[in-house]
């Protein structure tokens, strides 16, 4: 719903009324015609006053209500996002209807909100179950050491390809998100982003044993002069970056999101560092976190650092090659590495490092680095949902290669963007209104525009007469 505002040249410039949008209310005044400007947008959730947001939700993530049992559970489709919230007591379950072929990921990203209070052992729990109660997956995650709240996520899936057992049939399937809760925390309620990809099968049936040797050393930080890179505020808005040296800034309390595109046969390193501080004293154990997503939103692995005031850095741990048979390895930093595409890098910084060393921000310098040839994939017998999610195109090298942020659209379009200090919301807060208010001044105002053009014309030639008949007297 929009807010119904009629105004004279007076507001223009005061109040909450942007400039331009005042002009054009002020036009339509003129005119007679009633503007309807679109609503603000809603703030991005668990952001105080003054406090970096933690998480820009997808601008086209559409809102579902999650039910308390399965027989109400709404349908999510596969290549969508969805928003939802998560109450501090009970379960809350979404439908997906499967056949009996495609694979189905569902990842749920939690996000508390202002003044949460959450423990390190506090978390979130996935499970996706078919119609006889089966869990055919199930993953928790928790806030971890850092003690501040911020955006974790957990994930689930049904695969239906060689080495799989349960969860083959088609039919209706019901993704489980809960708190886990082991201390008695208030913690509250969380707000959800829900993302769904499925997964075509293979043309023929494929390796059921991971790939054998890698080079598993440790590799060779990238060096060199840094390029300046802000991060997003969420997986939508993501900042793309290829192999190199990157640098941002980043306040206690915030995680910042960065995403590298991974070919099929090439490998993935990172190593984040922290600048070190002109203030304060003391050692906190872990400050800095960085965790590894792929293109699923599924946990792959992190990394940590503590901080005393020097600088310091945390390194993942050697990855794989990116290979469709990696989902038979043990271990998520293997398993993780199944798909080309889209890997995301999330760094928090635990709000506790404010009390000893100030709000900052401090500065981070990342180094990436993408080694190996690209390679052919799978033969798929489908297409992904959404399309090309396991496939690096031309675009996300370009992307990557621009430093460009996404918008929020699962198809790539552009979109709002944000900065490391202040992140925008992905909604599309206080975008195109006044724009919008001008189409619809245009619009409203054409009749009206007609009678005053007329009117003005009439007021003219009058004005004229008298000005002759005065200079005739």
């Amino acid at each position: 719903m929009g807010r119904r505002t009629q105004a004279g040249c007076g507001a223009v410039g005061h109040g909450r009324t942007p400039a331009r949008a005042a002009v054009a209310l002020c036009v339509a005044a003129a005119l007679g015609v009633t503007v309807t400007l679109p609503a603000r947008a809603a703030p991005v959730f668990g952001a105080a006053a003054g406090t970096p947001s933690p998480y820009a939700f997808a601008r086209d993530a559409g809102t579902v209500e999650g039910a308390t049992g399965t027989t109400d559970a709404v349908r999510l489709d596969p290549g969508r996002t969805y928003r939802s919230t998560l109450p501090a007591d009970g379960k809350r379950y979404y439908r997906l209807e499967l056949d009996a072929a495609a694979g189905a990921y569902v990842s749920a990203t939690a996000v508390p909100r202002a003044g949460a209070r959450v423990s390190s052992s506090d978390g979130l729990k996935v499970s996706l179950q078919d119609a006889d109660g089966t869990t055919c997956s199930s993953r928790t995650t928790h806030f971890g050491p850092t003690q501040s709240p911020h955006p974790i996520v957990a994930w689930a899936s049904r695969e239906t390809g060689p080495g799989t057992y349960v969860c083959k049939r088609a039919g209706a399937y019901y993704v489980v998100v809960e708190q886990r809760d082991l201390d008695g925390t208030e913690s509250g309620d969380w707000d959800l982003e829900l993302d769904y990809v499925s997964e075509p099968a293979l043309r023929q049936a494929g390796a059921t044993t991971p790939p054998g040797d890698w080079n598993s050393a440790t590799p060779e930080a990238v060096l060199g002069d840094a390029t300046r890179r802000s991060g997003g505020a969420g997986f939508s808005t993501a900042s793309a970056l290829g192999q190199g040296v990157w640098q941002d800034t980043i306040r206690p309390g915030q995680t910042l999101f960065y995403k590298v595109p991974v070919d099929w046969g090439q490998q993935l390193s990172a190593t984040v560092e922290m600048g070190s501080s002109t203030s304060g004293e003391g050692y906190i154990g872990t400050a800095l976190a960085m965790s590894l997503y792929n293109p699923v939103r599924a946990y792959v692995g992190d990394a940590d650092a503590g901080y005393s005031g020097a600088q310091t850095s945390a390194a993942l741990d050697p990855l794989p090659p990116v290979a469709y048979a990696n989902r038979h390895a043990i271990g998520n930093r293997a398993s993780g590495m199944r798909f080309a595409g889209w890997y995301y890098l999330a760094l928090h910084l635990g709000a506790p490092v404010a009390g000893r060393f100030g709000e900052g921000p401090f500065g981070l310098t990342l180094r990436v680095r993408v080694s190996g040839t690209a390679a052919s994939g799978p033969a798929y017998a489908g297409r992904s949902a959404p399309r090309d999610v396991f496939e690096v195109t031309a675009a996300d090298r370009e992307e990557a290669a621009a430093g460009r942020q996404g918008g929020g659209a699962r198809d790539g379009s552009a979109g709002p963007t944000s900065t490391g200090d202040t992140p925008r919301a992905a909604a599309g807060a206080g975008v195109d209104v006044d724009t919008r208010t001008m189409k619809l001044v245009a619009v409203g105002g054409i009749g009206a525009g007609s009678l005053l053009v007329l009117w003005l014309g009439v007021w003219s030639l009058a004005a004229r007469r008298r000005a002759r008949r005065r200079w005739a007297g």
